[in-house]
């Protein structure tokens, strides 16, 4: 018997100005629910969280959805997913989307987005987690984050096993196809 993998995706609560940028999302939340995984997300029904979801449950995929209470309004909570849970912090939130999660995949997004990918960087550094973290770089989005990780590097402050912690996939397929490798 085969376990259902869960991936969470961290990405904009805004749809950002590309249109290619909703466009992954929804490829994304398909391609997660096509391949019969559940997609774990911070539960708003606005940018590309909104995307993601509408695309996973288009798709007849699991949503497992996470949202601090102050967030609820703001991002619009998206109370019709298969799991519904609403913290009190955000810490709480971050913790909770990670813990019910196999892998990562950090799509487009603000300094929340970037947030989110530094803990669970960090932890996958500090060794509290192996789950493949992978950057939908949709449109190089995330080449100038690519460059500061290998500035840490270069200067010393990090090993550069850190390096080795994230990949990096153009595509929703791309992403897929990663994650399909780590996950098997």
């Amino acid at each position: 018997m085969t376990t259902q993998s869960s991936i969470c995706v961290y990405c904009g609560s805004r749809a950002g100005s590309d249109p290619d940028f909703a466009e992954a999302a929804t490829g994304m939340g398909h391609a997660i629910a096509s391949e019969g995984w559940r997609l774990v997300y911070g539960a708003g029904d606005i940018g590309l969280m909104g995307r993601v979801a509408n695309a996973a449950q288009a798709a007849g995929g699991e949503t497992f959805g996470v949202i601090p209470t102050h967030l609820l309004n703001r991002e619009v909570g998206k109370r019709d997913l298969t799991r519904f849970v609403v913290t009190e912090t955000m810490h709480e939130r971050k913790k909770v989307m990670v813990m019910n999660a196999d892998a990562i995949v950090v799509m487009p997004g603000g300094a929340g987005s970037l947030d989110e990918f530094f803990e669970v960087l960090t932890w996958r550094q500090l060794g509290l987690h192996a789950k493949p973290i992978v950057l939908l770089d949709v449109k190089g989005f995330w080449e100038p984050l690519r460059a500061l990780l290998s500035h840490v590097v270069d200067t010393g402050f990090a090993d550069a096993s850190l390096l080795d912690f994230v990949q990096s996939a153009s595509s929703p397929d791309a992403a897929m196809a990663i994650l399909r490798r780590a996950l098997s």
